[in-house]
């Protein structure tokens, strides 16, 4: 489903991409072909402005000015004086035919009023207009100018062929197109792996949710199981007996009814369900309590438990009273399961720099450093021979999340002497 997902995910993200990358590389192509064919055209009109003044200021026509001029310009010139042409070609032989020198003469006589007929023997100023030209597929600028010259007239038509130019146009669009490629290619590899790391989280928390239905079928599965059995037991066995099985159905009922509000408490923090009520609290009276609350059972364990508590008056700590009544006794009642007899619990109070720090130290097995984060997962016991049936793993999941809540922060220290010490930060 992952692997389809990713894939999937690579594929749009690449292709919105490479669209855009697309997109923004034919608007720069365009604007670059717009600005080169403005630059060529301009060129082109100051060399063939050139070429006009240079004929009207010269009283003797140069052939070899005028073929080296083409030469550097690439232009193919026709020039006629009362219609013959002037034979300079043999220098700078000509490729065109003269039916495009004819177009463009009649172009610029029907678009742009360049006529012969209007240099008389007293002109002094010549005629002359540029544009563009289309002859048989091809595209050309085209320059016809009327030079008045000793009492008669040059008819000059000047052709440059776009070929060069349409010629670097497909050359960069070959060069985008393949900038382009290029850049999908290495989009398409950025995407494969932003995407699948991306995607860690939801594979983790897929992985979180099937590893706790597993755990929680198991969990469930046990109590149900003694259930029937002793349901069944019950069917068969004297009176006297059947107290002992209702007893038995009765202590694992509630044992999967604590499992089962611990499951909706965690599903109601996963779904943002989960809400705190704060007031102003005196911790220093709440551990006093959860202390008294908890040394009976002490007692009956041989542990000692103490509390201890700032000498000075400790301001009100605004947080829910009953939430952190609860995270204490999870961290009292995992102390008490996996502290040793004669061993010892503290309980502790800090405050400092406005936070108020809550400690609770035992002198248990500990907690190995590599599993100090995965204590506060779902169903993790970190003693895996321990079977307390009075614990699913759970409680630590839970004070987390209720410490979360309260935007505070918890997390598991060694002991000095062996054990572990979760300490609660508040603000």
């Amino acid at each position: 489903m992952f692997q389809k997902l990713h894939i999937q995910l690579t594929f749009l993200c690449t292709l919105a991409s490479g669209m855009i990358l697309v997109l923004m590389s034919l608007i720069c192509l365009c604007f670059w072909e717009s600005e080169s064919r403005k630059s060529h055209f301009s060129d082109f009109q100051i060399n063939s402005t050139l070429l006009v003044n240079h004929l009207d200021s010269q009283s003797i026509l140069s052939r070899d000015w005028l073929a080296q001029f083409c030469v550097d310009t690439g232009f193919e010139i026709d020039i006629r004086d009362k219609g013959i042409k002037l034979a300079f070609e043999t220098l700078s032989p000509r490729t065109l035919d003269d039916d495009i020198f004819t177009l463009a003469r009649e172009r610029a006589h029907a678009e742009y009023s360049v006529l012969e007929e209007s240099i008389t023997p007293n002109s002094i100023l010549s005629t002359h207009a540029d544009f563009s030209l289309e002859w048989n597929g091809e595209d050309y600028y085209a320059s016809v100018a009327m030079i008045p010259k000793n009492g008669g007239v040059l008819n000059m038509a000047v052709l440059l062929p776009l070929t060069d130019l349409h010629a670097s146009f497909i050359l960069r669009r070959f060069l985008f197109a393949g900038a382009d490629l290029f850049g999908l290619l290495l989009l398409g590899l950025f995407f494969w792996f932003f995407t699948w790391r991306m995607m860690q989280p939801l594979i983790r928390s897929r992985q979180k949710q099937v590893e706790f239905i597993a755990f929680a079928s198991h969990e469930l599965r046990s109590p149900l199981t003694v259930m029937l059995s002793a349901l069944s037991a019950m069917r068969h066995a004297p009176p006297q007996e059947a107290a002992h099985f209702a007893e038995t159905i009765r202590q694992e009922g509630k044992r999967m009814g604590r499992l089962i509000n611990d499951m909706l408490m965690l599903s109601g923090t996963d779904s943002s369900h989960f809400t705190i009520q704060k007031s102003a609290v005196e911790l220093d009276t709440l551990l006093l309590s959860a202390y008294e609350k908890f040394e009976p059972l002490a007692k009956k364990k041989l542990i000692s438990l103490s509390v201890t508590l700032p000498d000075e008056l400790v301001p009100p700590c605004f947080c829910d009273r009953e939430r952190i009544e609860q995270v204490l006794s999870i961290l009292l009642d995992n102390a008490l399961s996996y502290t040793p007899l004669e061993g010892t619990i503290s309980l502790a109070l800090e405050v400092c720099a406005d936070k108020f720090v809550i400690r609770v130290s035992d002198s248990g097995i500990g907690i190995p450093d590599s599993e100090k984060d995965a204590v506060f997962d779902r169903f993790y016991r970190c003693d895996k021979s321990h079977k307390d049936k009075e614990h699913f793993g759970l409680g630590l999941c839970i004070a987390q999340e209720i410490i979360k809540a309260h935007r505070g922060k918890i997390q598991v220290e060694d002991t000095l002497g062996g054990g572990a010490s979760f300490v609660v930060i508040l603000l």
